[in-house]
């Protein structure tokens, strides 16, 4: 009997090990038609919508990716309309940087008794030595965003194939388990779509209020600029936990740079500190929930996974995709304990609510 349990057990490890390793070495090509995969089930509620409308499958699978690049092209356009006001205040931000380096270069002096010369001739050095890296790292970001672009370009043929030939590989799936589980098999890809639309179209509107709240608070700060660090502080909220502290951290370097004055800064932190307060417990619980269903602790262990196997691309797809597992392994007999382990302990009654509310929630 333990033979048996054991043997079952390194099978289990086995798959798993071979399930990364194959994630790992495909991330070229698993990477963009995940994503399409993902961007398909988003999108599937405009499709359905425009077809109820009297569009053809075709047409109306064409529009809702029309409509998904019209609204990245809008986001980046606002951002490029930001950027030309910010790049009006280069000069004063090289001045500000300029008297920061300064007094750098003092403080090192007082401190650490190299004079100004002597530090001059170390950054020289320096720059004399990486002016190949400086070359290499051009070629390198070149043939990056080369690369993002040809990836999003395959992300959109993907989406819309998935979206026009839905009802093809919604058959072939069918047609891979038995019959007596066919039900069974549509019923997980009903709520695998469901789960997947309601976190991420959650989470587009969670952004959108983060926008509006960083916008008001930055602007209240003292920030220039304050709507494109409000929106670039909620587009990296697409990247779980390092986003949103990335976000700020460029913008009190900026503010820094921009003004020098230490109450602006104080703004920004005072800013994030009240947003990340109002998101976990009042966006969260409205917007987004607890529409996964998964346990805090393997949220954050699949975050940094993804991470490790995918890079950034990993860290967003991670939480979704988990949650497309978990409901899979609840409807399948031999992966059920599984979904119970990725699952939150089941509380008792009285005591639902977000993870962080039931954390600080006093006993009675």
């Amino acid at each position: 009997m333990n033979t048996i349990y054991l043997n079952n057990t390194l099978k289990v490890l086995a798959l798993f090990i071979l399930t990364f390793v194959i994630l790992f070495f495909g991330k070229a090509v698993l990477v963009p038609l995940t994503f399409g995969v993902v961007l398909a089930m988003l999108l599937l509620p405009v499709c359905r919508w425009l077809q109820r409308r009297g569009l053809n499958n075709g047409l109306a699978s064409a529009l809702s990716i029309v409509a998904l690049v019209l609204l990245i092209a809008g986001v980046v356009a606002l951002l490029q309309y930001q950027i030309a006001g910010l790049a009006e205040d280069l000069s004063k931000i090289e001045e500000r940087v300029g008297e920061l380096v300064a007094g750098l270069k003092d403080y090192v002096k007082q401190h650490f008794g190299i004079s100004h010369r002597e530090q001059q001739k170390m950054i020289k050095e320096q720059q004399s030595g990486g002016m190949e890296k400086a070359a290499g790292m051009v070629t390198t970001l070149a043939s990056s965003l080369a690369g993002i672009a040809v990836d999003a370009i395959l992300v959109l043929v993907y989406t819309f194939l998935f979206i026009y030939f839905r009802s093809h590989f919604k058959k072939f799936v069918l047609r891979l388990v038995d019959r007596e589980n066919t039900g069974k098999a549509q019923v997980v890809l009903s709520e695998a779509g469901k789960v997947t639309q309601s976190y991420l179209g959650g989470l587009a509107m969670m952004i959108v209020m983060l926008w509006i709240l960083y916008g008001i608070g930055f602007s209240i700060a003292g920030v220039k600029n304050a709507i494109f660090f409000a929106i670039l502080c909620g587009v990296l909220e697409l990247v779980p936990f390092a986003g949103n502290i990335t976000g700020t951290s460029i913008t009190v370097l900026m503010a820094l740079a921009q003004t020098g004055n230490t109450n602006v800064v104080v703004g920004v932190i005072i800013t994030y500190g009240c947003v990340q307060l109002f998101q976990t417990y009042v966006l969260e619980p409205l917007i987004v929930g607890d529409k996964l269903n998964i346990n805090p602790l393997f949220t954050i262990l699949i975050i940094v996974v993804g991470e490790a196997v995918w890079g950034i691309p990993g860290m967003i797809l991670a939480v979704p995709l988990l949650g497309i597992f978990k409901i899979i392994c609840d409807h399948c007999e031999p992966l059920k304990d599984y979904g119970f382990l990725i699952g939150p302990p089941k509380e008792k009654k009285g005591e639902e609510g977000n993870f962080f509310t039931r954390l600080f929630k006093k006993n009675k």
